[in-house]
């Protein structure tokens, strides 16, 4: 805690990433710890009071078994001359009692009335007692002192006497309350010994336990700012399953970063052709005479429209791959996606006259993706049907219970074969779009299907060339 206010209050202004790490926030070990010896104060006073009873216990039971023996010593004494009860008290009757130094003994032999025969006014035993039991324990106090009595009714059926004759013995209770408080302390320091055993097997084994944090925070120290190839997943199941989201968080961000350093290299590559096209356009327009400059014109809007594209076609690359990796996929209607493909490409714009049929059912058609992501790949997919394909073109959605399709379909023939099978890769152009694109457009496409578990495929059907990207149904199962 800061001591002075000034002090407080410049540290509160600072700002929140040059502010010192707060040593004082416990660490998970300290957590741990103070865990357990929560449940050990717990587990301690439950035994403390447990010890405290049983050590009570265990006294009055020992010291009730002298008191009776005494009793009953007493009470086997007792004879009947000339029709009267006779006691003569023997002295080992209290021989046991009398250990007790510091306690009082008193006994008391009545007869038939309640009369004292032999020994001190002490308690009586509750009204009706004797009647209830041979021998019975009460309490009460032996001159002002708490203690403990035993009532022994020896019963006599002579010819001239008849009748009860009742033994009380009595002794306070220091002796054996100090006995429980002997039981009580030595079931408490085994206790406290066996406690701080566990504490220190339980720090023991609790750090061990988090070595393997502490060997991944170190791992992650030393390790290079530009290195994210996967960590060892070895140690507990716990650190393993962090260990496996921090390396799939590293191969999230790889993709990313894979994707920056291809973007910004591709658009060096591919952008240092067209600019210096159109630079030697423009120059060779000033230079050339008024009857030349409108094919010198013509040529720099081409190169300025093939730049236009390029540049669209790198950025919706870009922009698929980042959503891929961080946009969660929701259910999508793969109809609304060809009607919004359909809208955003304007087919009048890019191909005058060719007219572009759309083929849907009346069902929904939804599939686990990203909406942004899938409406790039089929307005890729049109482009490159309007551009580079042969009227009529179609685009349509076809669905079974297990997997979805999203196609667009020309009247041409399709690249050749040879073509076919590299085609996809980045800047990969087939012989029809030499010139005309910059080959992103089915990169693109093969990318969201990677993405969303489906594939791309691409073939001739008895119409014509069909390019269809497919991706797995989203029944009422998976909801």
């Amino acid at each position: 805690m800061l001591s002075k206010p000034s002090v407080a209050w410049g540290i509160a202004s600072m700002p929140a990433a040059d502010r010192p790490i707060r040593l004082a926030q416990r660490s998970l070990l300290s957590r741990v710890i103070i865990g357990v010896l929560s449940l050990l104060a717990v587990g301690g006073c439950i035994v403390s009071l447990a010890s405290f009873a049983y050590g009570k216990n265990a006294a009055r039971q020992s010291y009730d078994r002298l008191l009776i023996g005494a009793a009953n010593d007493i009470a086997e004494s007792i004879n009947i001359i000339d029709g009267a009860a006779v006691a003569d008290i023997p002295v080992s009757a209290f021989g046991l009692l009398s250990l007790a130094l510091d306690d009082r003994i008193s006994y008391a032999v009545r007869g038939p009335d309640g009369a004292l025969l032999t020994g001190y006014e002490t308690a009586l035993p509750p009204e009706g007692s004797a009647r209830r039991s041979d021998a019975f324990y009460f309490d009460s106090t032996l001159q002002g002192e708490p203690s403990r009595f035993v009532t022994v009714v020896r019963r006599f059926s002579e010819r001239d006497y008849s009748g009860t004759v009742s033994v009380t013995v009595g002794q306070t209770l220091r002796a054996r309350n100090a006995m429980a408080l002997d039981l009580t302390k030595g079931a408490l320091v085994i206790t406290g010994l066996a406690g701080i055993a566990l504490i220190l097997s339980a720090y023991l084994v609790i750090r061990s336990a988090m070595r393997p944090l502490d060997r991944m925070a170190s791992e992650l120290l030393a390790r290079d700012p530009y290195d994210l190839t996967p960590m060892q997943a070895d140690g507990p199941a716990e650190v393993a399953v962090m260990t496996d989201a921090m390396n799939r968080f590293m191969q999230r961000l790889d993709r990313q970063i894979g994707a920056m350093k291809h973007l910004i290299s591709d658009t060096a590559h591919q952008l240092r052709t067209p600019v210096a096209a159109i630079r030697a356009q423009a120059e060779l327009a000033l230079e050339d005479d008024t009857e030349h400059q409108p094919q010198r014109l013509e040529r720099l809007l081409r190169r300025t429209r093939s730049l236009g594209n390029l540049l669209d076609q790198m950025l919706s690359r870009a922009l698929v791959i980042h959503r891929t990796d961080n946009a969660p996929p929701e259910p999508v209607d793969l109809r609304d996606i060809a009607l919004q493909v359909l809208d955003d490409c304007d087919p009048e714009l890019l191909a005058p006259g060719v007219e572009v049929d759309l083929i849907i059912t009346d069902t929904p058609v939804i599939v686990m993706a990203d909406e942004v992501s899938v409406t790039e790949a089929g307005k890729n997919m049109l482009t490159n049907a309007l551009q580079h394909g042969k009227a009529p073109i179609r685009i349509g959605v076809t669905t079974s219970p297990i997997q979805s399709e999203l196609w667009v379909e020309d009247a041409g023939d399709g690249p050749p074969q040879d073509v076919l099978s590299r085609i996809g890769g980045r800047f990969e152009r087939s012989a029809a779009s030499q010139g005309n694109s910059a080959g992103l457009g089915l990169s693109i496409l093969h990318a969201v299907a990677e993405a969303f578990g489906g594939k791309v495929t691409m073939g001739k059907t008895d119409t014509g060339f069909r390019v269809t990207l497919t991706l797995p149904t989203q029944t009422e199962a998976d909801k």
